[in-house]
């Protein structure tokens, strides 16, 4: 193993281009997901509201203000605690939301009426960033986008962005862009140590070629990569974790490499080696913080940066135990 530091990255203070847009953004962005989400992560139980006020203090005050909700998380409720608290700051915020497509948004009219939801909720207009959140039947993609193409002629979006885009459903969505003059600013797909597909099927290096940000959430496979978790202990729980005794057992040798690696830049967690590595692929993280403790431990992930040669261990030793994401299936990702 390569014991000389990585090279320093980018600063905080300096931004990122979001796809082919004018937005400039963070190297990394805030999952909201958990502010306010009862059903899969026991907000009330497990953090309260004045540990999520917390931890977007100490994001903003590191200069991470790219935050992304979506209108399912918490049933709306996350977009209304997420526009709640920026009504507290006077510092400058980039905002992405998704909209899911229910069966009852079969016109543009009821596509319309959904981002209209998300920006009385958000407080927000226009919304920076606004997603497609799963391409799934009966509406083509085509028909989406033509309808976020219409929202962003009404000034109610700057960007429009996809979630969970296969590389052909990316492709026939910059195509019905490109006839409105407009291109896919981003995709925001599962991408992790644990979860590389994007990475070998080709749907991360087509967003490196045609200008298209990689949003990657689970960067830290739903809390397995945080190395919190033993064979024998505690089980992780809420959907998707797949957090069974032998797939704890089994990602034991990785999060080994990963936490010599960690020392080797003085004391990194392996949840920031995760981080980092995401950030050496190209792809921009999101990153849950339930709290500040969390939000902390995540902004030390940036200010340095992994070596190839680490990052080919990494790869290396995640490469036999990668994990499936279910819902992937329905939509030709996995």
């Amino acid at each position: 193993m390569n014991k000389t530091k990585g090279r320093m990255m980018t600063k905080l203070t300096q931004r990122f281009q979001l796809g082919k847009t004018d937005i400039r953004i963070a190297p990394m962005g805030i999952g909201t997901w958990s502010w306010g989400d009862r059903t899969f992560w026991a907000y009330g139980v497990t953090h309260s509201s004045q540990d999520v006020l917390e931890a977007f203090q100490v994001c903003l005050e590191a200069g991470l203000d790219f935050f992304d909700t979506a209108s399912i998380y918490g049933f709306g409720q996350n977009e209304r605690i997420l526009g709640s608290l920026l009504e507290k700051t006077d510092k400058p915020f980039i905002i992405a939301s998704k909209l899911f497509p229910f069966p009852w948004r079969m016109t543009q009219e009821s596509i319309l009426r959904g981002i209209k939801g998300s920006i009385h909720r958000l407080g927000r207009k226009p919304i920076d960033l606004y997603q497609h959140h799963w391409p799934l039947p009966p509406l083509s993609i085509e028909h989406w986008m033509s309808a976020f193409a219409h929202a962003h002629e009404l000034g109610l979006i700057r960007a429009i962005g996809a979630s969970n885009y296969s590389l052909k459903n990316m492709q026939r969505a910059n195509k019905e862009l490109d006839k409105f003059g407009l291109s896919l600013a981003s995709n925001q797909v599962h991408f992790s140590l644990l979860h590389r597909k994007p990475e070998f099927n080709g749907l991360l290096d087509a967003c490196r070629n045609e200008g298209v940000t990689l949003l990657a959430y689970s960067p830290l496979g739903q809390g397995l990569l945080t190395g919190k978790y033993t064979p024998g202990g505690l089980r992780p729980k809420g959907m998707m974790r797949l957090g069974s005794p032998k797939v704890v057992q089994r990602i034991q040798p990785l999060l080994e490499i990963m936490r010599q690696i960690g020392q080797d830049h003085g004391e990194k967690t392996p949840a920031q080696v995760a981080i980092n590595w995401v950030l050496c692929k190209g792809a921009l993280p999101l990153v849950g913080a339930k709290n500040a403790r969390q939000a902390e431990e995540n902004l030390g992930a940036l200010g340095w940066q992994l070596t190839e040669e680490e990052v080919s261990a990494l790869d290396e030793a995640s490469q036999e135990i990668q994990i499936s994401f279910p819902m992937e299936y329905l939509v030709g990702l996995s």
